[in-house]
């Protein structure tokens, strides 16, 4: 595997960690100042991917060809700013995966499904893909998802079962279990993930990464989702930095996405080291509703609102006077998959998920007026959560309400609202509303298993949350999962 002189090392270990360890952050010190070279760290990472990918799954296209071409040309690029100073692009040389409902020109975007035509022109990047290539980042490949990211775990019948770096018998989760895996299990240090009800969040908590939802908007989008404006798109990485730099450059507009918001040229690295005294934050252990949170996820999360309480933030147990929008949510949901499905020929429909198919008729069931009722249940869920945040900065949860679960094959038990989502009370609420949310490690089961904390702001309060996240990361890095024979480093 390669390595360099002066890289981070494992405090575990005391010798020099593998470049596929290394953060972006840590990747661009070593390429600014000439110890480890972007072609060093596309062959670390692309050496890691053959040798853990066919035990996770994480990958489902892989271009090993094209990433070192990508970066010897970062190598150049960094060669002449040591030389002469010249400009290298903010994610210069650093390796990046992209889900595989993301489109990438040169490449195919399946979404998980065998209805998709992979053999047709794939000439288009979809924005966050075409910000990544213009912060000089070398893409790897595409991540696995569930057909049309249509679940909380990651299996479909084209790719298979995706799994747990943590424990490979335990989901990574859905629908971004591909990233989440990936990052966890140094496959890369970035990855663009989706999520339209959790999609970022449950499979970070479950892969023990950093998983960030933006205010809905914040990154275009294109083509948007079927599934509506619940969709967000969002990094995976194993530091806050590392979000936050991703940020900066997936922000950044693009005309094609009529639902985006209004230009946003803030450097969220800055303040990003400002801490939470002072914050007036809000801790809510269950919503009000969440009634089987896992004990070892309720003890977890609160000791760490309790660290960050430390830290000086002015922290009020209190729920925000919600009902589970659970039916809002998967009602939504199960109209978009109705959607999707009438889109496809009946020897299509023959081959899809058994999950997909099941959502699809539910979605069947409901009527225009239905639809309407749950958009104006929505509406005021919004407009209540933002007089919520009115009284506070930021909104503490867990992020997830149990642990990972095993990993099985798609169709293994009956759809319906409680299987689809129940078990993650805490995510979808937030896609409704549009705000930001993050998660962050925070603990292990007795199993070894992540546990996650949320941290939720108000809407547009990007950098804010990542500001909290970073001050809890101060405290407690984020651990990998660990080698076979020992225990995982830094674990909070």
């Amino acid at each position: 595997m390669t390595t360099a002189t002066n890289l981070p090392t494992d405090p575990a270990t005391d010798l020099a960690t593998d470049l596929a360890d290394c953060t972006a952050s840590e990747l661009l010190q070593l390429f600014r100042t000439g110890q480890a070279s972007p072609v060093e760290a596309a062959r670390a990472v692309h050496e890691r991917i053959a040798r853990l990918n066919p035990s996770l799954n994480a990958y489902c296209f892989v271009a090993p060809d094209a990433s070192v071409q990508a970066a010897r040309a970062s190598e150049a690029r960094w060669l002449d700013h040591r030389k002469t100073g010249a400009p290298c692009g903010e994610l210069d040389g650093v390796p990046v995966s992209i889900k595989d409902l993301i489109l990438t020109r040169g490449w195919p975007t399946l979404r998980g499904s065998r209805t998709v035509d992979a053999q047709q022109p794939w000439d288009v990047d979809a924005p966050v893909t075409a910000r990544l290539r213009e912060a000089g980042a070398v893409l790897l490949g595409k991540t696995t998802t569930p057909e049309f990211g249509c679940k909380g775990e990651t299996n479909s019948p084209l790719t298979g079962i995706t799994r747990n770096p943590w424990n490979p018998a335990k989901t990574p989760g859905g629908s971004s279990g591909g990233a989440a895996a990936a990052v966890a299990a140094g496959m890369g240090p970035l990855a663009v993930g989706t999520d339209g009800a959790g999609s970022v969040r449950i499979p970070a908590a479950f892969c023990g990464t950093f998983g960030l939802k933006p205010s809905f908007g914040r990154v275009p989008a294109y083509p948007l989702s079927p599934f509506g404006s619940v969709a967000h798109l969002g990094p995976h990485t194993m530091s806050v930095r590392d979000a936050a730099l991703m940020m900066n450059a997936i922000k950044r507009p693009d005309a094609r996405d009529w639902t985006a918001l209004p230009p946003d040229a803030a450097d969220y690295t800055v303040g990003l080291d400002d801490g939470v005294r002072g914050l007036r934050i809000a801790w809510s252990p269950t919503l009000g509703y969440a009634k089987n949170v896992h004990p070892e996820v309720a003890a977890a999360v609160a000791g760490a609102v309790r660290r960050l309480e430390a830290m000086g933030a002015h922290v009020e147990a209190v729920d925000p006077g919600i009902e589970d929008p659970l039916d809002i949510t998967t009602g939504l949901w199960f109209v978009g998959a109705w959607t999707v499905w009438n889109s496809l020929t009946p020897e299509q429909q023959a081959v899809t998920d058994p999950d997909f198919r099941a959502e699809a008729h539910l979605g069947e069931r409901l009527t225009a007026l239905d639809v309407q009722r749950l958009n104006l249940r929505r509406g005021a869920l919004g407009s209540h959560m933002r007089l919520f945040m009115q009284r506070f900065d930021l909104l503490l949860t867990p992020s997830v309400a149990v642990p990972a679960f095993d990993a099985l094959p798609a169709g293994h038990s009956a759809m319906d609202p409680a299987a689809m989502l129940g078990w993650t009370p805490f995510s979808y609420p937030f896609n409704l509303t549009q705000q930001p949310a993050c998660t962050i490690p925070c603990g292990l089961t007795s199993g070894g298993l992540p546990i996650g904390l949320q941290i939720v702001g108000p809407m547009f309060g990007d950098a804010l949350v990542l500001r909290a996240a970073r001050a809890y990361e101060s405290a407690c890095p984020i651990p990998r999962p660990p080698a076979p024979g020992r225990s995982a480093a830094g674990a909070p």
